[in-house]
């Protein structure tokens, strides 16, 4: 205990963050988190349980993720710290078990998120070099941009806000030109066809509304991000103040960007194209301006932001490992630093290794809809999450030593968020049972190592080790 305290005090030692982020960097900053693989990959996935309709899931995913954006806007004015979900969970709770499984999950949606964007890399780099794509060389890409990633992390390389101004600029800028293409095509100058924007085609075996919550539960990958920001409260100025109406803001131009992009594809390319494309964005421009060689641009494009995407969600996960190894919740090698990079190398080796994992597995068992199975999952267990956040906020409403000043959210929100992101958590949102596979392997992979620090700890004497304090789970030494 003694060891403990004495870790806080030093914490407590330490210079604040400085308060570099005004209302324009931090709405460039959840646009260009949100923004991303999302987008440019699942289109087609959602076209394909809804057919031309393929807007309402990413409306009904916007509406929901706004709903818990409320959540977060309550809990992040009024505990304005790094750590997001975990440091909530711990406050409202208390019990290191749901802290410690909060933050496990949060790591693993940063890896399945990554090991999405790998999928959708490799295949738009063999759309831009014109050449089919053929499963094993996908396959074989994926894991060698995983590779890259982690030689990248393992440098030390930190999240840059001006280089997240860069990679916003350019993703936005794929997205436009999509947005563009449409109306060039709307125009006249296109074979477009109107009446697929309103028409459900919809699998046998499900009803309009089953389709309908499946197609949202994958269209929610493409909405997550916004719940990064909060990671960035003790950098913004008068956070208090500022996170609402931009948190709002940066939601409601990716929701409109969203929408906007799904009409414009499948009112311009078959539902089955579509569908079949791991990527949808390239089908589109190729169908819009076959005359200008934007397709030939816009696969790079898509690269680079999934790229920024994979790059952040790698940083993310092996830091949150390193956190979580340093405060003897995971085995203490995990938390093992380079002596001359500095860098926690075992924690970026542990999350490459599940990432290769992951690649491996959708590779073998589901090429064809590799990049669904892996985003699904990310909502998946990011819906999960969600679920605890909109409970935290009801129960940290007894926490009345900070309860002036902040945002409060209405009550009946954080209901609606929570029954909303447990529904599309259930089977009963039609989900396929390949994503519950990885995601419960996931889980079940943090629980052992749970249990097997616990030995260690008990063969080393060490009594008591729990998350004490979650603002610094993700903080790594070259941070």
């Amino acid at each position: 205990m003694a060891e403990s305290l004495t870790s806080q005090e030093s914490a407590d030692r330490q210079p604040e963050l400085k308060r570099v982020m005004g209302p324009g960097l931090l709405l460039l900053f959840i646009v260009g988190d949100i923004l991303g693989t999302g987008v440019y990959a699942l289109v087609g996935d959602v076209a394909a349980e809804v057919g031309g309709a393929a807007w309402l899931p990413f409306l009904v995913a916007f509406g929901i993720a706004a709903v818990t954006a409320f959540s977060y806007l309550e809990l992040v004015t009024k505990y304005p710290q790094a750590a997001g979900a975990a440091l909530y969970a711990h406050k409202a709770f208390g019990i290191h078990f749901i802290t410690f499984l909060v933050a496990f999950v949060v790591m693993c949606s940063g890896i399945t998120s990554a090991s999405t964007a790998s999928r959708a890399f490799a295949a738009n780099f063999f759309e831009g070099i014109d050449v089919d794509a053929p499963k094993l060389g996908v396959a074989i890409l994926a894991l060698a941009f995983m590779a890259a990633l982690a030689a990248i992390n393992f440098r030390g390389v930190g999240e840059s806000v001006k280089l997240n101004v860069v990679l916003t600029i350019v993703e936005i800028t794929g997205l436009v030109v999509v947005i563009l293409v449409g109306l060039w095509a709307f125009t006249g100058s296109g074979d477009v066809d109107f009446s697929r924007i309103v028409a459900f085609e919809t699998a046998s075996d499900k009803n309009t509304f089953l389709a309908v919550t499946a197609a949202t539960s994958l269209a929610f990958f493409a909405m997550v991000g916004f719940e990064d920001s909060v990671n960035m409260a003790e950098e913004t100025k008068d956070p208090v103040n500022t996170f609402p109406k931009i948190l709002l803001t940066g939601l409601s131009i990716a929701g409109v960007v969203y929408v906007l992009v799904s009409i414009v594809a499948v009112a311009l390319v078959p539902i089955g194209t579509l569908e079949e494309s791991d990527t949808p964005l390239v089908e589109v421009v190729k169908a819009g301006a076959p005359g200008l060689p934007i397709d030939t641009i816009l696969p790079f494009i898509t690269m680079f932001a999934v790229s920024n995407t994979a790059l952040i969600n790698m940083l993310m996960a092996s830091r949150l490992i390193y956190g979580m190894a340093r405060q003897r919740v995971l085995p203490p090698v995990l938390g093992t630093v380079h002596p001359t990079r500095r860098s926690p190398w075992v924690a970026i080796l542990f999350t490459t290794v599940i990432a290769f994992g992951l690649i491996l597995y959708v590779s073998t068992f589901a090429s064809s809809n590799a990049i669904s199975i892996l985003g699904g999952t990310t909502s998946l267990l990011l819906l999960a999450v969600f679920a605890v956040v909109n409970v935290a906020v009801l129960v940290l409403r007894r926490d009345v030593r900070q309860a002036g000043g902040h945002f409060k959210t209405p009550t009946i929100m954080p209901v609606i968020g929570f029954v909303a992101s447990l529904y599309l958590v259930t089977p009963l949102s039609g989900r396929p049972a390949q994503q519950y596979i990885v995601a419960g392997g996931l889980v079940a992979l943090g629980v052992v190592l749970f249990f097997l620090t616990q030995l260690i700890n008990r063969q080393l004497g060490i009594r008591d080790a729990r998350i004490t304090d979650p603002t610094h789970l993700g903080t790594g030494p070259d941070d």
